[in-house]
């Protein structure tokens, strides 16, 4: 699947992903009303709302992007309902041509941490068939209980042709608490950007692994010396504009092929419409302003990399 993403990668000059992280006031009013007007205001109305929305902005900018990122936190809140939507909207970006990563951030061990691979990247038997449950192509994966927490997912990523990104040093403030906790008299993030490698030596692709990892824009000095560690480790990012990532700071995320990276931009894409930038669409033409922030972030990163 690796080998997918760098090909729409390289085919839309644009290392880029989006963030489908949709929150109600992101949505426009008039979404909203027509959602409530044919459900009312329950949780089947907010999912149809988060529906017509996604679906809006993958139409204005599949074009232009290799890949989107839903993350699933945002689907669940409204249950059930939520994770329709959540489906939905997975199926049809990947129907556009869109590499889907489920941004899941599971970990658990053993038969669970089996399940959850199955359900988001495998197949599910049923009697004598098999089907796809959520069936994205990429998750993120949460390391800390180890390889039993992560080693069901590299199986079926094998099985299937499916990739991973772990966790190894994240865009929040007090990620440190942790993952900056020297071992032996090294950062914890550098010895689980080891076993990265390790895993990803099971799982590659032509030139990079089906394992890739998350380093945050926010910490780009890190991301320097993480970027060594793995080379043939692609770098999902995460961090880009809105909490403070730059452009500039993202040039080492990258190898010298200018591939090895794909920056993340949740609500700078999608709740475009709402900066004082974008603001002239109006709410009617929020996914407008949506792909016009996608040209501007595209031309952004490939500025910095100078191409």
């Amino acid at each position: 699947m690796i080998n997918t993403l760098i090909k729409n990668i390289q085919e839309k000059n644009a290392p880029i992903v989006v963030g489908l992280d949709p929150m109600m006031n992101y949505i426009p009013e008039y979404i909203q009303k027509e959602a409530f007007e044919e459900y009312g205001e329950t949780l089947k109305g907010a999912a149809k709302a988060i529906w017509v929305y996604n679906k809006g902005i993958i139409d204005a900018t599949y074009d232009l992007i290799p890949a989107v990122k839903p993350q699933i936190a945002m689907y669940e809140q409204f249950g059930i309902e939520g994770l329709i939507a959540f489906h939905k909207t997975c199926a049809y970006a990947k129907e556009k041509g869109l590499v889907v990563i489920g941004d899941i951030k599971r970990g658990d061990i053993g038969s669970t941490s089996t399940a959850y691979a199955v359900g988001h990247l495998g197949k599910v038997k049923v009697g004598s068939k098999a089907f796809s449950g959520f069936d994205e192509d990429f998750v993120t994966v949460n390391p800390y209980l180890g390889t039993d927490g992560v080693k069901p997912f590299v199986d079926v990523c094998k099985e299937e042709n499916k990739g991973i990104f772990v966790l190894v040093k994240t865009s929040n403030p007090s990620s440190g608490e942790f993952q900056d906790k020297l071992v032996d008299g090294r950062p914890l993030y550098e010895l689980v950007a080891e076993k990265v490698v390790e895993w990803g030596n099971e799982c590659m692709g032509d030139t990079y692994s089906n394992v890739g990892c998350v380093v945050g824009a926010t910490y780009p000095e890190m991301g320097k010396v993480l970027r060594k560690l793995m080379p043939k480790t692609y770098i999902l990012v995460p961090g880009y504009g809105a909490q403070g990532g730059k452009a500039a700071d993202l040039v080492h995320y990258f190898n010298e092929d200018g591939l090895g990276a794909i920056v993340n931009s949740s609500r700078g894409i999608i709740a475009a419409y709402k900066q004082e930038k974008y603001a002239s669409f109006g709410s009617k033409n929020y996914a407008d302003a949506s792909r016009q922030a996608v040209v501007d972030m595209i031309a952004d990163i490939n500025g910095a990399l100078g191409r």
